[in-house]
């Protein structure tokens, strides 16, 4: 008598039962690991973004902290203020400052001129490598910020014009909106205002304001 061999193994249906579980399990572990790697680029995305912004408001507000009533000699060979600004100059903030570090010992002053504008939806920063230039002084540029819609400067001319009201609220009616040279005055000198407000746009994260109240001259 010979032996019934029962073949065991799946049906067709099994099979394809099987399958489509699998499918569905890699789907749900794609779309899991999708999310988080996305979350994580996010997070990193805005991280950098901050370290950014916190750079070059910190780069700013050294600048301003710093500044000097040290006028210069352009390439012209004209002489200007050492601060100016504002909508109607050629770029919203110029400035002498201190503090140029010299760790090499290179035959040059610590004084530093320097200049912020926006150019390209991006916020720009330039110093140059003496204060009273000659023609072909260049300036080195440095693209500080991307994604800049608006930078303003405006100007108080003296502290006693600082007035808030209760709330602690900026009165702006005696801030300038230029600090420029009276070119109806020849041989006027610009001193540097008492303080500078700072606004700055971003998109996707709004409107940044600082104040700063500039060292006495």
């Amino acid at each position: 008598m010979g032996v019934r061999r029962i073949s065991l193994g799946f049906t067709l249906i099994e099979v394809l039962v099987a399958m489509a579980i699998t499918a569905l399990i890699s789907v749900v572990a794609y779309s899991a690991l999708s999310s988080a790697l996305s979350g994580a680029e996010s997070v990193r995305s805005a991280t950098v973004r901050a370290q950014q912004i916190n750079q070059s408001l910190t780069l700013l507000s050294r600048d301003i902290r710093q500044v000097v009533n040290r006028p210069i000699v352009d390439e012209f060979d004209q002489r200007a203020p050492a601060l100016s600004g504002g909508v109607l100059s050629r770029y919203p903030l110029t400035l002498t400052r201190a503090g140029w570090h010299n760790s090499t010992g290179a035959p040059r002053s610590t004084l530093q001129r320097v200049r912020w504008w926006i150019e390209d939806d991006a916020l720009w920063r330039a110093h140059f490598p003496v204060l009273d230039r000659t023609p072909g002084t260049e300036a080195i540029e440095t693209a500080m910020l991307d994604d800049v819609v608006r930078f303003e400067v405006r100007f108080l001319p003296t502290i006693a014009e600082l007035k808030s009201d209760r709330d602690d609220v900026i009165d702006d009616r005696n801030w300038r909106d230029n600090w420029i040279l009276d070119v109806s005055q020849p041989g006027l000198e610009l001193s540097t205002p008492a303080a500078i407000e700072i606004v700055l746009e971003l998109a996707r994260a709004g409107e940044i304001r600082r104040l700063y109240v500039l060292p006495s001259s």
